[in-house]
């Protein structure tokens, strides 16, 4: 896939990935006006696929048996799974809803069952950290105003062919709260990102309206969503973010955003982090806590 040679794709700004991770003035404006930035050819081909092989190592080494855990944004059947609860300091699979038929196996391959890994592979596992934490990385985070840039937690993405699940439109700083806010999301193309296997889309601008969720908020051993606001996301006005592989995919922690299901033949394979400010105060009642053997680490 060959994306366009302009500045943007529809209304999400598009540039060419800058040298060292030094955004100029133009880019910092784009990405304050839509919440959204893409910056193409930020990752070399051949460490997206390191991430990849590496993930496909993890993923052999791991039993679906053991752990049925399905992670899903339309029906949080997880919300009582300590299996997910406790992942944010460990590395943990989830599968996808519809990855077992009606006996309970898996309709096809283990590879290509899951919906995810996380979430912490940026401390725990050496090619994901060293890909996680660079100079370019904290000039970015640094850059769009995170003064003590910190990352809370990684993503494996598999996005799985034919049975990959749609994300529903939501907004990051829901499930990863601070206060004051300061979640951004680092969103890495390891495979081309299209329509057909599922790419993310965003609402430009988005970003300026009200969080409407506290997601995953712990209360006596379990989680609970607390509505905030509920004005509805702007569906009509969202914009497809196709990306190449090593794209990298900037957004603000309240900017909307969703992906589209996979019923393609091809994967689509993401890697995410999550950065927030170790100034602000990230609450107790977090879903995702670290225990203190994994102290929370910068970028670099």
């Amino acid at each position: 896939m060959s994306l366009p040679a302009t500045e943007s794709v529809g209304k999400i700004p598009v540039f060419d990935a800058p040298a060292g991770g030094h955004l100029r003035a133009d880019m910092l404006r784009a990405y304050r006006e839509a919440g959204v930035m893409v910056l193409r050819n930020f990752a070399s081909l051949a460490a997206c696929k390191r991430l990849r092989d590496r993930a496909g190592e993890l993923v052999r080494e791991f039993d679906p048996d053991h752990v049925k855990s399905v992670f899903s944004t339309t029906k949080q059947n997880q919300l009582t799974d300590r299996y997910f609860i406790e992942s944010g300091d460990k590395v943990r699979f989830f599968l996808e809803a519809n990855a077992f038929d009606e006996s309970g196996k898996l309709r096809q391959s283990k590879e290509n069952s899951l919906n995810k890994m996380g979430h912490a592979m940026h401390d725990i596992d050496p090619v994901f950290d060293e890909f996680s934490h660079s100079a370019e990385l904290d000039r970015l985070a640094k850059a769009l105003g995170i003064a003590d840039p910190v990352v809370i937690q990684s993503m494996y993405l598999f996005k799985p062919p034919r049975i990959g699940a749609e994300v529903v439109c939501h907004q990051d700083s829901t499930y990863i709260y601070t206060e004051p806010e300061s979640c951004i999301g680092f969103w890495f193309a390891l495979e081309d990102a299209t329509i057909e296997n599922g790419c993310m889309y965003f609402i430009p601008g988005g970003h300026r309206g009200p969080l409407r969720l506290r997601n995953h908020r712990l209360e006596g051993g379990s989680l609970r969503t607390d509505v905030l606001s509920d004005e509805p996301f702007d569906e009509e006005r969202k914009v497809a973010a196709e990306v190449n592989a090593g794209s990298l995919v900037i957004f603000d922690g309240r900017a909307p955003h969703m992906s589209g299901e996979n019923r393609s033949p091809k994967s689509r394979h993401a890697y995410s982090l999550h950065v927030i400010d170790r100034r602000c105060h990230y609450p107790a009642d977090n879903w995702l806590q670290r225990g203190p053997e994994l102290p929370l680490r910068g970028l670099v």
